[in-house]
């Protein structure tokens, strides 16, 4: 049995508009908040420890982050490396320069040669030792149309049948990898993509009409023990057998991922005999507070009422409140800030309702 820790969708160095400065490190509050929480990924891969790492893409919001924030990233993964844990990283979306023109943000891990580290800009299977045996896993980076919008035979084709054309060069060219595979070694797809069946969140407009979607029944083959998905931030299963899985986002980047839990997936890999589990992480909350003070007459009281301590304390706050123009003059915005106080960071949204 091989244990592997399969994360995606770090973005590190997002959020920081939900964040503070600390005046103690002169870092954006979030930036800290992401690398504790890769870091708390890291410790699990190394005090289980698993045989093997794998990330789904998108480690920045994108392929230039500051060098202080490349810097906090590499800084919790040489720990794996030190650890002497293998580790494939997988390029997504986020990660590729003007759309795979310009390489990826990631390939400095291959540049620099970091020992156990493979990194996977292109579709290719490798052949990886671990501690409890051997182990092979096809890259399957972010795809876009690109590729084929400006070769003759699109011409005239609308998106639609491009996407099509897509996917049967991708079937083709996956059917490739798969004649090659050995049946005796466990096996894992590890991807980039947008699955037809999968439940969108943010992502949904990050990577709108750069991608294409990829059928489940292109993944879930007998072949594979594990597809191991990134590009999705909402954790959700797509295939039983075999387990074709998301694990979502380490970290909430905006207020649409305000209900959705946070973690990675940790998976005990056998040929035919898979079995995984999502591990949540505790991460900072985010809270929209919505009041209605239209119908009252003493609407302080009820803002006060609905920003009790436990509501707001250290989470990311937006306080969305609807109230009729005459009421405006009842508004302490001294009081908000004294109630807001306790919050990690806060917004305010007032709505003016129309007078009948």
């Amino acid at each position: 049995m091989i244990t592997i820790l399969h994360l995606s969708d770090i973005h590190m160095g997002s959020g920081f508009s939900h964040g503070r400065i600390n005046p103690e490190t002169g870092l954006n509050s979030r930036l800290e908040d992401f690398v504790q929480t890769l870091g708390r990924c890291i410790d699990r891969a190394i005090s289980e420890p698993v045989d093997l790492v794998l990330f789904g893409g998108d480690a920045f919001p994108d392929a230039t982050p500051p060098p202080y924030v490349h810097e906090a990233f590499a800084s919790q993964f040489r720990r794996l490396a030190d650890a002497q844990i293998p580790t494939v990283m997988l390029v997504g979306n986020d990660d590729q320069h003007a759309q795979g023109t310009g390489g990826a943000s990631l390939n400095i891990y291959r540049t620099l040669g970091v020992p156990g580290f493979v990194v996977g800009d292109r579709l290719q299977t490798h052949h990886l030792q671990t501690r409890n045996g051997m182990v092979q896993v096809i890259t399957l980076p972010w795809l876009t149309r690109s590729t084929l919008l400006t070769r003759p035979e699109t011409e005239g084709l609308s998106m639609s049948e491009v996407g099509h054309l897509l996917i049967d060069r991708l079937r083709a060219a996956l059917e490739g990898e798969i004649r090659k595979l050995d049946a005796t070694i466990p096996t894992v797809l590890l991807a980039h993509l947008m699955a037809d069946s999968a439940r969108y969140g943010a992502e949904r407009f990050l990577a709108v009409g750069k991608g294409f979607t990829v059928p489940v029944s292109l993944l879930a083959r007998p072949c594979f023990d594990y597809v191991a998905l990134g590009h999705v931030h909402r954790h959700q299963v797509l295939c039983d057998n075999p387990p074709v899985v998301y694990p979502g986002s380490i970290e909430r980047v905006d207020f649409s991922e305000e209900k959705e839990a946070k973690g990675y997936v940790l998976v005990r890999l056998e040929r035919e005999n898979t079995q995984f589990e999502f591990c949540p992480l505790p991460v900072r909350p985010f809270q929209t507070i919505d009041v209605d003070l239209t119908g009252t007459d003493t609407p302080q009281d009820q803002i006060r009422s609905a920003l009790q301590p436990e509501h707001v304390q250290d989470a990311v706050v937006r306080l969305v409140y609807r109230l009729r123009s005459n009421q405006l003059d009842q508004i302490d915005n001294t009081l908000l800030a004294e109630l807001l106080s306790t919050a990690h960071s806060y917004t305010i949204h007032p709505e003016l309702v129309s007078q009948l």
